[in-house]
């Protein structure tokens, strides 16, 4: 018997790593001498470094940063000299995990921190970045990370604003005068997986900053702030991103990153896979279950996520695709309709979430191992 795994992490629960850990656990309980194989994968958003850091040789910089709420702390990217290519991952310093709930609001957040990391990746020789979105408190359309390369963004006085979701609507003006040198020779990648445009029913704010603490006359005034943005700044360049699918990842930021560091946007999944040289795990080797995973599982994880690519890696190689989750919000048919085998779902509905949540590696493990024992007596 030999197996791949490729899970993402359980958000809040398990890393990628440790599940990894529980599902050999669990196979090795019913396959003692199955071969298995894994990679530690993400879709560019939390984990992202974690998973970079055991695709390719790369070394921590830690630097001072600040968080959402634009207070200090110590923020990490990583390195590869020889390559002269920087990973960073936006929610180590713009993330929500970084606030209390009662901090929450994107209208006083910013993406200052990953800007200020872009700037020392960049200073400090890299000449290609990879930005992992995902996980951030923002809605300010990557202001802050404009900011924190040398961007200024003014009201109708010439007063430069801070970079917060709440002084969108102010800008009337941008000022590239104070742009670091070494940005107009940088090759940026905003890595990310989410298809939503910038503004619009689908957009950032609509879709997302209620997630972030913003209330409903809030969500509006982030939407009007955006579009204002949006209008300055295409006056500014020429041109705009806002109407590319993934504009509207973490808060915009994406939209940030297209328009101020003329960054490509890059399918999270098909980076990880091509990184991680996941292919070479299937070529001239004969794979009997490929098995994938994430914290919850519905329709919109299945059209554009990690499990979506390892789907499509299991059908080019002919391989079974098996996945696991804590919560799995899907209509029964729809399994097999998106080439899955099945989907495991490992919370314990008697039991309140936080009891999955703090059980996960041990359900993940018994959910595996008693699925694998009822395949192998069917066969």
């Amino acid at each position: 018997m030999r197996i791949v795994l490729i899970p993402d992490k359980f958000k809040g629960s398990l890393t990628a790593a440790e599940v990894i850990s529980s599902l050999t656990s669990g196979i090795k309980q019913v396959y003692p001498h199955a071969e298995i194989s894994s990679v530690t994968a993400s879709d560019g958003g939390d984990g992202f470094l974690q998973a970079v850091s055991t695709a390719v040789p790369v070394e921590e910089v830690i630097i001072p940063s600040v968080d959402p709420l634009g207070r200090t702390l110590q923020a990490r990217y990583l390195l590869s000299r020889e390559q002269h290519t920087a990973f960073v991952e936006l929610a180590e310093c713009s993330g929500l995990v970084l606030l209390n709930p009662s901090e929450r609001d994107p209208t006083r957040t910013t993406t200052l921190g990953t800007g200020l990391q872009i700037r020392h990746a960049l200073e400090n020789g890299a000449k290609r970045i990879y930005v992992g979105l995902g996980g951030s408190a923002t809605n300010d359309g990557g202001l802050g990370i404009a900011h924190g390369l040398g961007f200024r963004f003014k009201d109708g006085s010439g007063t430069v604003l801070n970079p917060t979701g709440g002084e969108l609507n102010k800008i009337r003006s941008i000022d590239r005068e104070g742009v670091i040198k070494e940005l107009q020779q940088a090759e940026v990648m905003a890595v990310n997986d989410v298809q939503n445009p910038l503004l619009g029913p689908q957009g950032a704010a609509a879709v997302y900053a209620s997630q972030k603490g913003a209330d409903e006359d809030q969500i509006q005034s982030l939407e009007n702030g955006l579009r204002n943005l949006e209008q300055v700044a295409r006056k500014t360049f020429g041109n705009s991103t806002a109407h590319l699918p993934g504009a509207g990842a973490a808060g915009g930021a994406a939209y940030g990153l297209g328009t101020f560091l003329n960054a490509t946007f890059v399918k999270g999944v098909e980076f990880m896979l091509r990184l991680t040289r996941a292919d070479s795990l299937f070529e001239g080797r004969k794979t009997d279950l490929l098995i994938t995973g994430e914290g919850a599982i519905d329709e919109q994880t299945l059209q554009g996520k990690l499990i979506h690519g390892v789907v499509e890696l299991g059908k080019k190689y002919e391989v079974p695709v098996l996945a696991v989750c804590g919560k799995l919000d899907l209509e029964a048919g729809k399994v097999q309709q998106y080439g899955l085998e099945a989907i495991l779902e490992i919370r314990d509905t008697s039991k309140p979430v936080s009891y999955s949540m703090e059980h996960g590696a041990e359900l993940v493990k018994k959910s595996i191992q008693e699925y694998l024992q009822q395949r192998r007596e069917a066969e």
